[in-house]
């Protein structure tokens, strides 16, 4: 006797993914002894082309259709071909819950899964489907990959869910985010499986495909919404390889100017565009997916959310156990254009995971426990951060006995931890190291305060004021040393020592790049060792500095900066040279922030070695403009754990934003600067330093300094800067990125202060 099984899952959209998946599933049932039936549940999604205009949205949307009806009905009626050939429904379509319970369903069990299921967002009321989670009937349930669509569930939805999955005796999911929230809502564990398209080998579903759509080698371009960051890729390997660019139209907007848009294939023939392109460019999950079935070398964007929180990713979580993760575009690690994945390794994981996967749905539907997978040995070599964790803070090359980790520049610019295998004695010194494995304790509420320099000159030659020189005067003549930040003849950024007053100077101001701490922090503790130091750096420096340390010495003092966030020191670099070029002499130093006009109009100025100078507000220069848009700060900036006043270093210093017109005029125009206090160490400092304070609410630190409260977000198009940065020539990126914005933008910006600009 054959087992029956109903499957609730999406399946009527016509959605190559959704299509696709939904065959999937049935066809692994059946590989496993059973019969596989979808339940035929209307869930109010309209699959006509064109629809009632209820929005000025959809009435553009069907202005654009009726364009394009014939290719439009052609691909509707190749769905509906596709799908009465490989999708077994039940006779009646059901459109209610009450419809589902009344009905005598022959089933020996439900299957909820796969897709987006369990996402409440994807409902008319905001809430959970009940039907999806087989609530209609008291018979046995499995889960296989559904998937909840973000990685936190609205409020108050986690207790409900508790109660739909009461009925599960299996659960599984599609990503990792999906375990964590089943985690948290009934304590149970989920087995992360595969989505159901990448059960069947590349020969079944070649076997499904049409005869070819396009003749000749292409490249294949497919994309659920208009993708900036594939578009360097896309006009590069146009120019290279000398292909023709199809585009399968699910974005409307050209990919490419010569592309030819496809709007009629259906399931067979998205299977055949994808068996046969020479290339492939998707920002698709199902994209994804044919591409690595058919091996088809590709590139993939995900969503700035994904590239924040790549554990969050469903993209992510699959192209890294399949060794594919440097396919993503817009990251320091992505594949450079000529780069082939390699196949066969990638097959061998992919036979590995889909082995698991099917492991899971045969125990699930036997209703037996899942046995143990027997682990893989572990590659070899010590843990390391994540990359979009990771600051850089070099404490796990410091402390290397045999100095085999080196920091490395990515594409991106930034340096990040290399280990050499061959020194590497496997003591995992660095990985204890690593802050971003360690905990920090939380620390009281620091006090606040507005505070300047009473010297007229430091004041000046500061960024705001001048406090940090007071820290630093008040070591120096105690005959201690100064680790702070200054560039180079270069112009490159690197943590130096300053023993004298008289080099003070190259420490002050504030350099938007990240500073360079290779050998810095061995320095600092030799020196430790016979003299007081100071260190100044950003918060997650100074928490390397003393996870290095190992302890808190008593003659060392920290001072952490009120951080914005990071850039680049690759693309400083470059733009100092772009600099260079424009006016056809070198650089001898820059002020990143000269208060030439004042302390609240910033100015970028740069001095030549023939003496010559620009000087230009900051938001007005190429850099600066850019700067502004966040759109090349470190990877980990955008989830920074040291925004919040648990800070790190005995003083906090930062400028004092948020000052009321009128409140301290004179100081508003030299400038003041924002003190915190957070040890008893820097209190008992603080009480000699030649500084005119004043305390200030906390409450209003944090209303102009947001970064004491939350990281500056990602914008949009960091990944498309970063992936023309990767391929094109720099001057063009800057013409590209860093143009002033349009006149309507600009006339805002002019309204508004230069804190309300900054964010």
């Amino acid at each position: 006797m054959v087992l029956k099984a109903g499957l609730v899952t999406f399946y009527h959209l016509h959605h190559y993914g959704a299509v696709l998946q939904a065959a999937a599933t049935l066809r692994a049932l059946a590989s496993l002894g059973w019969q596989g039936e979808i339940v035929d549940y209307f869930v109010n999604q309209d699959t006509r082309i064109l629809q009632p205009p209820a929005t000025p949205r959809q009435a553009a949307k069907d202005a654009y259709n009726a364009l394009r009806y014939p290719a439009l009905r052609r691909r509707w009626q190749r769905f509906e071909d596709f799908s009465k050939a490989h999708l077994n429904l039940t006779a009646r379509r059901y459109e209610s819950r009450e419809e589902l319970e009344a009905a005598e369903l022959p089933y020996d069990l439900l299957i909820s899964g796969s897709d987006q299921i369990w996402n409440p967002a994807l409902f008319p009321d905001g809430r959970f489907d009940p039907v999806f989670f087989g609530a209609f009937s008291p018979l046995r349930k499995i889960a296989y990959a559904p998937s909840f669509g973000a990685a936190r569930l609205p409020g108050g939805m986690e207790e409900e869910l508790k109660g739909y999955l009461a009925g599960f005796s299996h659960l599984s999911v599609r990503e990792p985010s999906g375990r964590e929230t089943i985690q948290r809502a009934c304590g149970r564990e989920a087995e992360v499986v595969l989505d159901p398209t990448l059960l069947p080998e590349a020969a079944e579903w070649s076997a499904l495909a049409a005869e070819r759509v396009v003749q000749g080698g292409y490249i294949l371009c497919y994309c659920i919404a208009f993708s900036e960051a594939l578009e360097p890729y896309i006009r590069r390997l146009a120019e290279e390889t000398g292909l023709p660019v199809v585009q399968l139209c699910g974005a409307r907007r050209k990919l490419h100017p010569k592309a030819k848009m496809i709007f009629d294939a259906g399931p067979a023939e998205f299977l055949s565009l994808f068996q046969n392109a020479s290339y492939v460019c998707t920002n698709s999950f199902h994209g994804t997916v044919f591409s690595v079935q058919f091996q088809r070398p590709f590139f993939t964007a995900v969503a700035p959310a994904e590239l924040r929180e790549p554990e969050r990713s469903r993209t992510f979580s699959l192209l890294s156990r399949l060794g594919l993760a440097d396919r993503v575009v817009g990251k320091g690690d992505a594949a450079a254009l000529g780069d082939v994945p390699a196949w066969p390794a990638v097959k061998e994981r992919l036979e590995a995971a889909r082995a698991a996967s099917m492991a899971y749905l045969r125990a699930a539907l036997a209703d037996e426990p899942l046995e143990a997978e027997v682990s893989r040995p572990r590659e070899e070599g010590p843990l390391l951060a994540d990359r979009t964790l990771c600051t850089g803070c070099s404490a796990c090359a410091a402390v290397c006995p045999r100095d085999a980790v080196a920091l490395v520049r990515d594409k991106e610019g930034f340096a990040f931890p290399q280990v050499d295998l061959e020194k590497c004695v496997r003591c995992g010194l660095c990985s204890k190291t690593c802050p971003v494995f360690q905990e920090r304790e939380p620390k009281p509420v620091p006090a606040v305060f507005a505070a300047w320099n009473r010297e007229a000159d430091v004041r000046r030659d500061s960024t705001s004021g001048g406090a940090f020189s007071a820290l630093a005067d008040y070591v120096l003549e105690g005959g201690g040393v100064v680790f702070g930040a200054a560039l180079d003849a270069k112009q490159r950024l690197r943590h130096t020592a300053c023993f004298r007053k008289e080099d003070l100077w190259r420490l002050r101001g504030t350099k938007y790049v990240q500073s360079g701490l290779e050998g810095v922090f061995r320095e600092v503790k030799k020196c430790l060792e016979t003299r007081q130091v100071l260190f100044s750096g950003t918060p997650c420096q100074v928490d390397g500095l003393y996870r290095y340390l190992g302890s808190r010495p008593e003659n060392l003092t920290t001072c952490d900066l009120v951080c914005r966030g990071v850039p680049s020191p690759g693309v400083w670099e470059d733009m100092a040279r772009r600099i260079e070029r424009k006016r056809g002499r070198e650089l001898q130093t820059v002020r990143f922030r000269n208060k030439v006009e004042g302390w609240k109009n910033g100015h970028f100025t740069a001095v030549y070695d023939d003496g010559t100078v620009d000087t230009h507000p900051l938001y007005e220069t190429e850099y600066g403009r850019a700067f502004e848009r966040a759109l090349f700060l470190r990877p980990c900036c955008h989830r920074c754990p040291y925004a919040c006043l648990n800070r790190v270093g005995d003083f906090t210093l930062g400028d004092l934003w948020g000052l009321q017109p009128g409140e301290m005029p004179e100081q508003q125009q030299k400038g003041v600067s924002l003190l915190l206090v957070n040890t008893p160490h820097a209190s008992h400092m603080f009480d000699q330093l030649p500084l005119i304070r004043q305390p200030f609410p906390v409450e209003r630190a944090i209303a102009g300094n947001p970064q004491l409260a939350s990281p500056v977000p990602l914008p949009a198009e960091r990944a498309a800067f970063f992936a023309a940065y990767a391929l094109e020539p720099f001057d063009q990126v800057v013409r590209r990125f860093c143009a002033p914005p349009p006149l309507p933008e600009r006339m805002k910006g002019k309204a508004l202060s230069w804190r309300q600009r900054r964010g």
